[in-house]
């Protein structure tokens, strides 16, 4: 297939107006974070257990359509022997890859940071496609304060979003665009809408000068809600402020926009989804890409054992399943908890 066919029909596996994409790609820092909640060492075999369980979890193809995978991940098996990229694709879940490597401040933007990580990424990306994966994932974080981010932090960072994304497509691989607008701090749920929409407008005027094509890529953003200092936004007033923002800052060539949970907890991400796609009709499908919101209850479930297996699978099984409610505007908090 040429690079066209072949970003298209990524897209078209990947968008499909019922499945969400799930975030597994924690750096090896955060992942041995996340294992200090549990109690359990962050050693290769344990993320490989771990990882590879979320993978085989039998249904999950019915509500997530693709995975976001660290580098090391890309390389591993299950107990069978079975790449854990074949591992997904076999369910229907499209592999993909991270391929940014960590953040550092902006020189000239004090309190802004930039992503790095560009050199080499053609040739990386052509290793990452013989080992499975279809797209990519590249993150900018944007802090929130009263000079926060600055016009160069603004600038800076959407032009790295738009230079991977170009490369990207160059190499037959649909990016992700993850800029994420930070939750640390006491802003306002207005700063917040007010930051969003301004960095998504940099971003896209930066993918047109790169010619990046809008309809192969998927937008991974944060929603507009209040600093977590501050007292938590209603689903509904959530849904109003980042609907608002996206309208005037996203093209409609974009098929997806894939929100990143970004601090929230597993009800909260679930519930904020559902009220965005109740309000109106949105030209884009309106989805999700969280990490801990869709892994915490099977992290906690798993607890290092490899017994509870099974028990982590069920509890990923059963969020991914209300994010899909979500999506369909379905969902109601009643479901919590149910085993059906």
């Amino acid at each position: 297939m040429s690079v066209s066919e072949d970003l298209q029909a990524t897209i078209a596996d990947m968008v499909d107006g019922r499945r969400g994409i799930l975030a597994a790609d924690e750096s090896s820092g955060t992942i041995a974070k996340r294992f200090d909640t549990i109690g359990v060492e962050s050693t290769e075999e344990n993320r490989r257990f771990y990882r590879s369980a979320l993978l085989s979890t039998e249904g999950l193809g019915d509500y997530v359509s693709g995975v976001i995978l660290f580098e090391e991940t890309l390389g591993q098996t299950d107990d069978s022997g079975t790449p854990l990229p074949k591992v997904s694709a076999a369910q229907g879940i499209v592999p993909g890859i991270k391929v940014d490597k960590g953040k550092g401040p902006l020189p000239g933007a004090p309190g802004d940071m930039i992503t790095y990580g560009l050199d080499g990424l053609a040739e990386r990306l052509d290793s990452y496609r013989e080992l499975g994966a279809r797209f990519a994932k590249w993150r900018e974080v944007y802090p929130v304060s009263p000079t926060n981010p600055t016009p160069l932090g603004l600038t800076a960072n959407a032009e790295m979003l738009a230079r991977y994304a170009a490369v990207c497509q160059s190499c037959g691989v649909v990016p992700i665009v993850e800029p994420e607008v930070l939750i640390d701090g006491d802003h306002s749920i207005e700063r917040s809408a007010q930051v969003n929409e301004h960095v998504w407008q940099k971003v896209f005027d930066a993918l047109h000068r790169h010619g990046v094509q809008l309809e192969f890529m998927i937008l991974k953003p944060s929603m507009a809600t209040p600093g977590k200092a501050c007292a938590k936004a209603p689903p509904e007033q959530v849904a109003e402020y980042t609907m608002r923002c996206l309208r005037r800052a996203v093209p409609a060539a974009v098929p997806s926009i894939n929100f990143l949970s970004g601090g929230q907890g597993p009800e909260e991400a679930t519930a904020n989804l559902n009220a965005l796609n109740q309000l109106w009709q949105a030209p884009w499908q309106l989805s999700f890409s969280f990490g801990r919101a869709l892994q915490e209850p099977a992290l906690a479930a798993w607890a290092g054992e490899s017994a509870n297996g099974p028990a982590a699978q069920k509890a990923l099984l059963q969020r991914a399943h209300l994010n899909h409610l979500a999506m369909l505007g379905e969902y109601d908090e009643s479901l919590e908890g149910r085993d059906d």
